[in-house]
């Protein structure tokens, strides 16, 4: 097929593509408007509000209704999609894509984790012998802050707060217009704190099958100072036929510091395995 023939093919299917995103834990799908906007109009981006708020699906060990979650709003869709997840959001999708990959194009995992069987074997024991909150972010949420006078209180607070520093501020901005609601006279964390630290204490020691069988391309982008994805995470990448590991300039929470660049990653990723799809069937 001709060069010019395939770009026009690649650009013409990639308006009619779906990314859909899973957010980080206690991160509202919202905080991330201005990432999916430096998608649009290539993509079309869709979401869950928040993930974990279904009754239908309560968190449970192993993210498993999670999962179940996920895969129903999925079967919605009318073709594959492309997903994307943020930490707990691209395990999610690692998860669901092994169980069901008939449903995607190919994932992208954001600062997530795939975990060995040390790492599974260290979690399983944190669960079974209490100190599960020591090696999960789970220790630091309980007891925080929930409640704020207004916007500008709450936004004072979290850009005070090391996790949010580097925030992109419109992303900051984002996260305290849609992270929170009003209660009373005053605002209240939209994501429910018990769901969150639930989530953080239930994380997977199990999987549903081997990186090896993982049947459509993945890719894990690293934040280059994170201290979630490591360096021996790249193993089980490496295991993947189509496997990728990469990284950005930030921390764990790179996308919503640099949402522009991350969207920019995205785009080159979707662009090149969807041209080798097309040199794969031409």
């Amino acid at each position: 097929m001709p060069d010019n023939l395939r770009e026009f093919f690649r650009s013409l299917s990639a308006m009619s593509q779906t990314i859909f995103f899973a957010h980080a834990n206690g991160f509202p799908s919202a905080t991330y408007g201005k990432l999916f906007s430096a998608l649009s109009p290539d993509y079309q981006v869709q979401h869950l509000e928040q993930h974990g708020h279904d009754p239908r699906f309560p968190v449970d060990d192993n993210w498993s209704n999670l999962v179940d979650e996920l895969i129903l709003h999925l079967e919605q869709g009318s073709e594959p999609v492309w997903g994307v997840g943020h930490s707990l959001g691209g395990v999610l999708h690692y998860h669901a894509a092994l169980r069901r990959p008939e449903l995607y194009r190919g994932v992208v995992m954001l600062d997530s984790p795939l975990l060995t069987g040390v790492d599974r074997l260290v979690i399983r024991a944190a669960k079974r012998f209490g100190f599960i909150d020591k090696i999960t972010p789970a220790g630091r949420t309980v007891g925080r802050r929930e409640a704020f006078g207004d916007f500008n209180e709450a936004r004072d607070y979290f850009a005070g707060k090391t996790l949010f520093r580097r925030f992109d501020p419109d992303c900051l901005d984002a996260y305290v217009r849609y992270g929170l609601r009003e209660e009373g006279k005053g605002l209240r964390l939209r994501f429910d704190p018990a769901t969150e630290i639930s989530i953080y204490r239930s994380v997977p020691h199990t999987v549903p099958g081997r990186p090896q069988q993982l049947a459509v391309p993945l890719a894990v982008v690293r934040g280059r100072h994170s201290r979630v994805v490591l360096p021996h995470h790249a193993r089980q990448v490496n295991r993947i036929r189509q496997g990728e590991y990469l990284s950005l300039p930030g921390g764990h929470m790179f996308p919503l510091e640099r949402p522009q660049d991350t969207a920019r990653l995205l785009r080159e990723l979707f662009g090149r395995w969807q041209g080798q799809g097309m040199e794969r069937s031409a």
